[in-house]
């Protein structure tokens, strides 16, 4: 299965207007606006280079971060934001993302090398066991999803590929720079399609059902991106120098970050990745080489 945008009509182009407009509809009649509050914890002092995305491990012990200028995985602690590990360095190169399946095995978007690597994972030692690389060049964002398939954002290809049993099952071509791929709850998938400055909405077969744009939010080239338990979309707005919270019922919450760059609570140079665990949430302060955390509640 494959959908195309590059050679849509102004018809097809009015559909998936309508298609968005009504599911943002009955979306904002789910819940309530929610307010955000945050509070800085910690910045780490590691010695990253323009880390991306960021996992923690199935068991929460370690947070994984593509540490993209290091072409590795580095493996911190998620409380202490110390140093524990890092793999891949001698065979990754542009290192983005990181994904892990429900064996635990991690996925990473070896960004450079046009693949996704595969590993087992036992504690912080990683044993490469397998890749994918079937219609994708730069791989930027790799989400395992409940339904058993690997969904893998092109960068340089302009696309996404979903996989099956390591075999291409559907594909949405026309993006512009795709980067982070994350589960909706409830079997979609929201994409971060940074090169068109929006994030949209996708079926399991990769059919475009809302999009969230730059008009409504003012994104500018939005990377990657995580939900809270509650379904408030987290993501990186890289050069608003950003991070952008918007809730369950399609507002926009919150704005991290003044729109220029900085350094310092609530100051950020092009941030990347996003990872959110209940009240925790870390960031990766790319353009400043280190990841930060932040307590989150929301009432």
């Amino acid at each position: 299965m494959s959908a195309d945008l590059k050679p849509a009509t102004r018809n097809s182009r009015l559909i998936v207007c309508l298609t968005a407009l009504v599911f943002l509809t009955a979306w904002s009649g789910t819940a309530p606006a929610a307010e955000v509050e945050l509070s800085f914890v910690s910045a780490s002092t590691a010695q990253l280079s323009n880390p991306h995305d960021l996992k923690l491990s199935p068991d929460g012990r370690y947070l994984f971060v593509a540490d993209v200028g290091n072409d590795r995985i580095a493996i911190m602690d998620p409380e202490t934001l110390e140093l524990v590990a890092a793999f891949g360095s001698d065979h990754q190169s542009g290192t983005h993302d990181v994904d892990f399946d429900q064996r635990g095995r991690a996925y990473v978007a070896d960004t450079h090398n046009n693949r996704v690597t595969v590993y087992e994972i036992d504690g912080t030692s990683a044993r490469l066991v397998g890749e994918l690389s079937e219609r994708i060049r730069g791989p930027e964002g790799v989400l395992l999803h409940p339904n058993g398939r690997v969904y893998v954002a092109g960068a340089w290809s302009g696309n996404v590929v979903a996989y099956q049993d390591g075999k291409v099952v559907a594909e949405l071509t026309g993006l512009a720079s795709p980067h982070d791929l994350e589960s909706a709850g409830d079997g979609n998938i929201w994409l971060a399609d940074a090169g068109n400055s929006r994030i949209l909405l996708l079926s399991p077969d990769l059919e475009i059902k809302a999009e969230l744009g730059r008009r409504q939010y003012g994104f500018d080239g939005v990377r990657y991106l995580d939900l809270t338990d509650g379904g408030i979309i987290i993501a990186a707005d890289k050069n608003n120098h950003s991070v952008k919270f918007i809730g369950a019922n399609g507002s926009l919450l919150r704005v991290l970050g003044d729109g220029s760059p900085g350094r310092g609570p609530g100051r950020f140079k092009t941030p990347e990745g996003v990872e959110v665990r209940g009240s925790e949430l870390w960031l990766s302060d790319s353009g400043n080489d280190r990841i930060v955390k932040y307590l989150l509640t929301t009432k």
